[in-house]
This record gives structure tokens, C-alpha cells and sequence, in this order.
């Protein structure tokens, strides 16, 4: 059942931009002066940082958000709407705030456009994904997501400069081991006292000469079991060992004169254990849609070649039939579809220069995982060489109307799941995550598995086909983190937090790396920087019982107990 909506409602995203507009919100370079002055200048514009600029302001700090996004809110508004929420008693402060204000779109009668809400029921994900207790929802449309982001930038007039690149070879000027100014690249400079990268991609601590990572690390540098190359390890069923049969990855199979399919690499994995400069796969958590009046159906994309896909039939030869098993439902008969199989839409092997890319070329790689995964879908919808069962329920499925409108109806984020990782004041390995050892001063926890998508898809000595680097390890329950993995070591910068790109080892980034916990990491930096500009302290002298009365006055969750 469709209920009936005033339409003025359903705003498209180029209306909500222009709405901003025109109440101030949505700034750019040509409309204001050449240098700005915050307490709190963040960089990015992920969920971390528009949490982290709205707890700046309950804290009565000028804050101010510049990037080069134009939609706020990463992955949370880009597709990823079936959270990852691990234990959610230990998601507390701001970002349980987004879930509760989530939870309160979803109370109006007109954001259902395309579905009675007692038909959605329930779902979730393990657990209720609407809790009539807590009031909060964790399961909820790109949109919906953004709208909520857009109302806390609005609700606590927070300026943000969209569409403005941070100059990374001349933009960050630094006295000392202080930054003072970044510049982007239409010549805008802001100064600041404390400064916040809240990207992805890590791009203003890099150009600040913090100290990083890439890759994995090998064994022997934390003494970690699941870090470097995990050759024989396979975890969940994204691998070819969840088929009944081996796969030969050759053109004519068992030939290995006849040359290698599409999307297999002939170069050896590396030894068990050693670390590498390869990160984890990439992909768009695509929102796809049922609805027929809501569906637009899979376009061919650009360049397509349908031999990219040749491996996928010897899969569904080979039996597999759990193509929509991450088909997660979202309310109004959509989707939060995620990688699920030995070949489906992470884009293996892709991405292991777009950590230090330029911005050209990281385009280039994210336009070439849009047109795989595009690829991917209409050819599953259209070659005549899928199984009629799977082609069938797979035309059932299109690109909804009503999202990502301005973007083809096609996410505007591509899931950067790793990329640099930030090697500061302390680093965050499996054996904090794993309770191995203890944690020194928490600033909010995760509970997620540790999660490493595949890295390598590779030939093994066999003559088959195999993927690497997949890993699904328990934390064994909710864990800290730790204060100094927010910060650089003092004498490489004192005045700068990474509630992102953490300072963390690659496979303890693998659980770190969940939404919530960037939210809550953003939280306590922007908490962590009020502290240091009121004292004048550099960033790593902050007290910790100082930071931690205020991060429990405002309901961020610090330790955990079983039962609690």
C-alpha cells in the first residue's frame, strides 16, 4: 500500500541543496572572502565530521566543515543504510542521536512514499531494526540519512564549504609542529586552532606529514595472528572454497597457454604472513529498488564488455545461487545490496593506488568500479548465459527514482572501506580489539567482528582460482579505543585529530572501521580539541580525566560489561 503525499515533501536532492543555499548553508568559494577563522576547522565530509563539528558547537566552538563532497554524511548517506552496529549498547552520545533522529523520520506517515510501514514490519539485523524502547532505527534510506545530516548542520548553523579540494602538495601551512592554515584548490584558506581530518582517504594528515600506513603490515611488526597476506584462510563464503567445484581461471579451462580470464591477477599472493601494500576491495553499497513504479531498470554502462564477467558464469555453472543473499531490505521496498560470493561486487584488485592517488586518478578508479559494478548488474539481468531463475529475479530489481537523484541514481560515495591509517601517538591492534592487553584511555568503543574484505583473486599453485584476504575474526566483545589513536605523535603535529583514518593496525582497523564508531571517534576529538584550545594545550596533553567526565556527562559509552 502507497499512502498519498504532498509532494513538497519529496524534494530532490538538487532542491535540498538548493534550499541550503538559500539559508546559508551551502557555501562556495566565490561567495564569501578569501580566508576564514574557526576554532575547529574540519576537513572531510563524512558522518565523523559532521558529528564532530556539532559536538564543537555544544561546546560553544566556531566550527566549520570543508570538503569535497557535495552530499554530507559518506557512506551513511551513500548507500550504507543496513548499519553495522555490532553491540549497540556501547553506541552512545551524538551518533545514537543520528540513529534516534533516523527513528523519527521514520514515525511520519509520508516518508513511507512506496511502503506501508506495517508491511516493512520489524526487519533487522539480528535485532529489531526499529527498538520502541530506545527509539532509535538503524536501518534506513540514503536519503532519509542525509536529510538527518542536513538537519543537524541546520539545526546547529554550522557552515560548510562543499566542492573545495584541499590543495595536497601546497595547501597546509604549519609553524612548527602546529598547523595554522590549509588552502584548497580554488585559493580559500581558512586558519584554525585545532584542526580535524574527517575523511576517508586521510589526504590532510598526509599533507600535513603525519606519519602512515597502507597496506598490511606483516606478522612480526604488532605480533598480530590475522595481519599480512592470509593465504588458506577463508572466511564466510566470499571464496571459491563456497563452491562445490573448483574453478580454473583459464580461458579454456586447465589450459594454461590459453591465457587468464578478466579479474585474476597472475602475480603470486606473497608468503602467509608478510605484509604488503594492498588494501582491502572497494565497492558502492548500492541502493537498489522493486518497486515498479520506484525502478528504473540496469543500465548498460559505458564501455561495457561482457568478457569481464566470464568467471561469474563458471560460478553459477558451478552451482551458486546466493547472488541476493546481501540483497538487505531498507524501508519502500529498497536495498542496501552488499558484496556476497567468490565474484560479485567488490572490484578486487582495483584500488591499491587510490589511497595516495591523485585526485585524477582516484576519479579514474572510482569510475572504473562504477562501471564494473554496473556492469556486473545488467550483466546478471541480460546475458543470455545466467540461469533463468537468477536473470528473472534479478529484472526484478532497477535503480530507484528517488535516490541519489542528482548522480544517475547512483551513489555518490564509493565505500573506501581502507586506506591510509594514520601511525600516531598509539596504534590500535587486534590484541586491544581481542582483550589481549589493555587499553589506555577510552574515548568510545567498538564491537564489531574484525572485518577484512578480500584483497587478492589470484592462482593458486593448483591451477585454480582462489581469493585472498578476506577475514571474519571476533573481538570477543565490545572493546575500547584509545584516546591516542586519535592523535599524531607530539612531535610530528599537536594540534590535529583522525577519527577516521585512526592510527590502527590494517586487520584492527577491519572492526574501527564501522559508521557508529566514526561518529562516536568524531564526538570525542571535537570534545578532545574544545579542551585543548580552552587549557592552550597541545593535542596530546589533554587530560584524560578531564576528557573523560565530559565524554560521560554527554553520554558517550566508555567501558562495557556483559549484562550492562
Amino acid at each position: 500500500m502507497k499512502s498519498a503525499l504532498p509532494s513538497v515533501y519529496f524534494l530532490t536532492r538538487n532542491a535540498l541543496i538548493f534550499s541550503l543555499a538559500l539559508s546559508g548553508h551551502l557555501l562556495s568559494a566565490g561567495e564569501d572572502s578569501k580566508s576564514q577563522n574557526y576554532d575547529l576547522l574540519i576537513y572531510g565530509g563524512t558522518s565523523a565530521a559532521v558529528i564532530a563539528a556539532v559536538q564543537a558547537k555544544k561546546m560553544n566552538k566556531t566550527v566549520a566543515i570543508v570538503c569535497p563532497d557535495k552530499h554530507l554524511g559518506g557512506l551513511s548517506s551513500g548507500g550504507l543504510g543496513w548499519t553495522d552496529t555490532g553491540n549497540k549498547a556501547v553506541i552512545g552520545g551524538l551518533a545514537r542521536d543520528f540513529y534516534h533522529r533516523i527513528w523519527k523520520e521514520y514515525q511520519k506517515p509520508e516518508t513511507w512514499k512506496w511502503q506501508n510501514r506495517k508491511d516493512y514490519g520489524d526487519k533487522g539485523q539480528g535485532t529489531k531494526a526499529i527498538d520502541g524502547v530506545n527509539r532509535t532505527m538503524w536501518i534506513f534510506e540514503p536519503s532519509i540519512a542525509e536529510k538527518v545530516f542536513e538537519d543537524f548542520i541546520k539545526d546547529y548553523d554550522i557552515p560548510v564549504y562543499r566542492d573545495e579540494w584541499l590543495d595536497r602538495k601546497n595547501g597546509v601551512t604549519m609553524e612548527n609542529t602546529r598547523i595554522t592554515s590549509i588552502t584548497t584548490l580554488s585559493g580559500k584558506t581558512f586558519t584554525g586552532k585545532m584542526f580535524m581530518d574527517a575523511t576517508y582517504e586521510g589526504d590532510l594528515i598526509a599533507s600535513a606529514k603525519v606519519d602512515y600506513h597502507v597496506g598490511r603490515e606483516g606478522r612480526k611488526v604488532y605480533g598480530e595472528e590475522w595481519n599480512g597476506v592470509q593465504t588458506g584462510v577463508l572466511h564466510h563464503r566470499h571464496h571459491f572454497g563456497a563452491l562445490d567445484k573448483k574453478i580454473s581461471p583459464y580461458k579454456i579451462p586447465g589450459d594454461s597457454n590459453s591465457g587468464v580470464l578478466p579479474r585474476i591477477s597472475t602475480e603470486a599472493p606473497g608468503e602467509k604472513h608478510r605484509g604488503d601494500n594492498k588494501v582491502q576491495a572497494y565497492c558502492f553499497r548500492m541502493c537498489l529498488s522493486n518497486d515498479p513504479d520506484n525502478r528504473i531498470p540496469f543500465p548498460k554502462p559505458e564501455n561495457y564488455d561482457a568478457s569481464q564477467y566470464e568467471l561469474l558464469v563458471r560460478i553459477f555453472d558451478a552451482g551458486w545461487r546466493q547472488t541476493f543473499a546481501k540483497f538487505d531490505p531498507l524501508p519502500n521496498h529498497k536495498t542496501d545490496t552488499n558484496n556476497h560470493g567468490p565474484f560479485s561486487t567488490d572490484n578486487i584488485g582495483y584500488n591499491y593506488d587510490y589511497p595516495d592517488a591523485s585526485y585524477e586518478r582516484r576519479k579514474e578508479i572510482i569510475k572504473e568500479h562504477e562501471n564494473y559494478q554496473k556492469g556486473w548488474l545488467y550483466f546478471i539481468a541480460n546475458d543470455p548465459r545466467v540461469p533463468a531463475e537468477v536473470q528473472q529475479e534479478m529484472k526484478l530489481w532497477g535503480l530507484p527514482k528517488d535516490e541519489f537523484t542528482d548522480n544517475g541514481n547512483w551513489s555518490h560515495q564509493l565505500y573506501i572501506r581502507e586506506a591510509r591509517r594514520m601511525v600516531g601517538h598509539f596504534v590500535m591492534t587486534e590484541h586491544e580489539l581481542q582483550k589481549k592487553r589493555p587499553t589506555p584511555d577510552s574515548v568510545g568503543m567498538g564491537s564489531y567482528s574484525i572485518d577484512s574484505h578480500n584483497i587478492q583473486r589470484y592462482i593458486t599453485p593448483e591451477g585454480n582460482v582462489q581469493n585472498e584476504g578476506d577475514i571474519g575474526v571476533s573481538t570477543h566483545g565490545p572493546y575500547e579505543i584509545a584516546y591516542g589513536s586519535l592523535i599524531p605523535k607530539k612531535e610530528q603535529c599537536v594540534n590535529l585529530f583522525a577519527p577516521v583514518c585512526v592510527s590502527s593496525s590494517h586487520i584492527a582497523f577491519g572492526s574501527i572501521r564501522m559508521e557508529p564508531v566514526f561518529m562516536i571517534l568524531g564526538q570525542s576529538a571535537a570534545t578532545a580539541a574544545a579542551i585543548a584550545i580552552d587549557d592552550n594545550l597541545a593535542v596530546q596533553q589533554v587530560p584524560y580525566q578531564k576528557l573523560r567526565k565530559h565524554l560521560l556527562t554527554d553520554g558517550q559509552i566508555l567501558e562495557y560489561k556483559k549484562g550492562k
